[in-house]
């Protein structure tokens, strides 16, 4: 009866992990089917380079350059990520080595709830504070790339903090009697024991957040500016994921844009992957 039992659970498990890669096979091959007409039309070159992106030629002929869009999602997340790794260790750190069991009680459930706060609320959040506190500052319009940035590090810091936190947690109560058996200030040891071991777990979550980040689209497309501009700091921008979002409930079916965008969305899905691989290799190579 037991081996029954196994055998079926083990057969539901096998059953849903080939569900799993099934639906992201397939998801895969729709973007790559709808994306790849494009390319009989536009040059890859042009659509990665190009700077122009007018869909329907009202003046002269249609572009199709996504330039613009990818070095404005690029840029966003990676200062999104700065910040956001900045303050998101410094707070495990604190919740881990420095908290009480209390505190941690008391703010692990405001972290979780930073992260259930829907993507357009924190868009409104924006809006009011951050672009209202650039107009102060003295920005003629309030939105840029700095301030959909700091609103995308404000999103993805509950994920790396609940990630961080757990494993420097666990460090900390493993190596904290050696530490204090030899006299180690409790500082010393996490800033060179504890850390250095938290490497794997801080780069496997900083994986999660940026994926997060370059696909984040509501929050970001409301204080952005969504202007095809080549990205600056304090100038408006707009990322992939807007792009899409904004112009895919007006490109006709079967249309050069419709494909336009497929194809956009399946770059943005390679620079996933790239940067990804990217990190796991530094892992690899540094930390072994």
């Amino acid at each position: 009866m037991r081996n029954a039992k196994n055998l079926l659970f083990s057969s539901f498990i096998y059953a849903l992990t080939a569900l799993m890669v099934f639906v992201l096979v397939f998801v895969i091959f729709f973007i790559v089917r709808e994306a790849l007409p494009l390319f009989r039309e536009v040059p890859l070159s042009d659509f990665l380079l190009g700077q122009r992106w007018m869909p329907i030629g009202y003046v002269g002929n249609p572009a199709y350059g996504i330039g613009n869009f990818i070095l404005g999602t690029l840029l966003v997340s990676a200062v999104a990520m700065l910040f956001s790794v900045i303050v998101g260790v410094g707070t495990a750190l604190y919740l881990a080595c420095v908290a009480s069991d209390r505190q941690r009680s008391l703010l692990y459930p405001f972290i979780d709830l930073l992260a259930g706060i829907p993507s357009v609320v924190y868009g409104f959040i924006g809006l009011v504070i951050i672009v209202k506190f650039f107009l102060k500052l003295g920005h003629p319009s309030g939105v840029s790339v700095l301030a959909a940035a700091i609103l995308l590090s404000v999103m993805i810091l509950p994920f790396l903090v609940s990630s961080i936190s757990d494993t420097l947690r666990k460090l900390y109560m493993a190596h904290l009697p050696s530490s204090n058996a030899l006299g180690v200030e409790p500082w010393h040891a996490t800033a060179h024991v504890i850390l250095p071991l938290a490497g794997k777990s801080i780069l496997l979550s900083s994986i999660l957040a940026i994926s997060r980040a370059m696909g984040e689209t509501m929050a970001v497309m409301m204080v952005m500016g969504n202007a095809n501009l080549f990205p600056t700091l304090l100038g408006k921008g707009e990322t992939i994921a807007s792009l899409i979002a904004l112009e895919m409930g007006t490109a006709e079916v079967g249309s050069t844009h419709y494909h336009a965008l497929f194809a956009a969305g399946l770059i943005l899905m390679l620079l996933l992957l790239i940067i990804n691989t990217a990190i796991n290799a530094i892992q690899k190579k540094v930390l072994g």
